[in-house]
């Protein structure tokens, strides 16, 4: 019997059903997660039938902002990104959480044994997937965090938010089109998170200049994108230590199975069952 779900607009690309039924299924619960197209005039109707009828939700683009406002309540990381990807339902209550960021945080420590406390990273994008995954490192501890995006206003939103926080966290905007400002920030920065959606089609331009990257600077790349991105493969060109999505789709939805279950996932488990989809990507 299906008790949990993933939407989204377009949702047939998910990997989470396997990755998350093979969580379900080493702790011998069967294969309770299933997968369900919604469109965003139909999130609130479905909020009502998740009430009754399932025990958690993951939501993808583009409910996460929605979501947080049809839930009952909230999560304190989720209120702080009001963002949500995960419904905890419980006697009829939603509770919107958001495990982006987490997830993220501990993909980087996975990948590279990076911590986010007292580290800088640069942002590539200033959309969803960054404001919930900056504004979380820098609830974490990070001590300085920058966006590079084409225009301002979207990456000023997620600055006056941290701001607002009051997490002692600096932060600032770097126009892509800045090519000085971005060659100096390479050099100071610890991580580059690229956080776009360029890299799903093969045609796609690269998120910045890649030939600002150099051979001997001294930061990690991490791509949210499944495919071997034009900026992964460079990275791995220069020897520079890079790594796409999958594990932080694999973590965030690690921390959403704790989250429905309490118990603790088969990570090994999880990555076994994540394959990966044509397009590349889960957002």
């Amino acid at each position: 019997m299906i008790k949990y779900l993933v939407i989204g607009d377009p949702v047939a690309h998910s990997r989470s059903p396997k990755m998350q039924n093979a969580a379900f299924e080493s702790c011998g619960m069967g294969s309770p997660y299933g997968i369900r197209h919604v469109k965003p005039e139909e999130l609130p109707e479905f909020f009502e039938y998740a009430r009754t009828h399932l025990a958690g939700v993951n939501l993808t683009v583009p409910h996460k902002l929605r979501a947080a406002e049809l839930a009952d309540t909230l999560t304190l990381r989720a209120k702080q990104c009001k963002s949500v990807n995960t419904l905890i339902i419980k006697e009829g209550l939603i509770t919107g959480d958001s495990t982006d960021g987490v997830g993220l945080e501990r993909a980087l420590m996975h990948n590279f044994d990076l911590p986010v406390k007292g580290k800088s990273f640069l942002f590539a994008g200033a959309g969803g997937a960054a404001r919930a995954t900056a504004i979380h490192f820098a609830c974490a501890g990070a001590k300085r965090i920058m966006f590079l995006n084409r225009t301002a206003s979207k990456a000023l939103e997620i600055i006056e938010d941290i701001d607002n926080l009051q997490t002692g966290c600096f932060c600032g905007f770097i126009d892509s089109k800045e090519r000085e400002f971005l060659a100096a920030e390479l050099k100071n920065t610890c991580c580059i998170i690229q956080a776009t959606s360029l890299g799903l089609k093969d045609d796609d331009p690269a998120p910045f200049d890649l030939s600002l990257l150099e051979a001997n600077m001294q930061l990690v790349i991490f791509d949210t994108i499944y495919k071997n991105t034009k900026l992964l493969q460079k990275a791995a060109e220069l020897g520079i230590p890079c790594a796409g999505g999958k594990e932080m789709l694999i973590q965030q939805g690690a921390e959403s199975f704790r989250l429905w279950t309490g118990m603790e996932p088969d990570l090994d488990a999880m990555r076994a069952g994540f394959e990966l989809p044509p397009g590349g990507v889960e957002a």
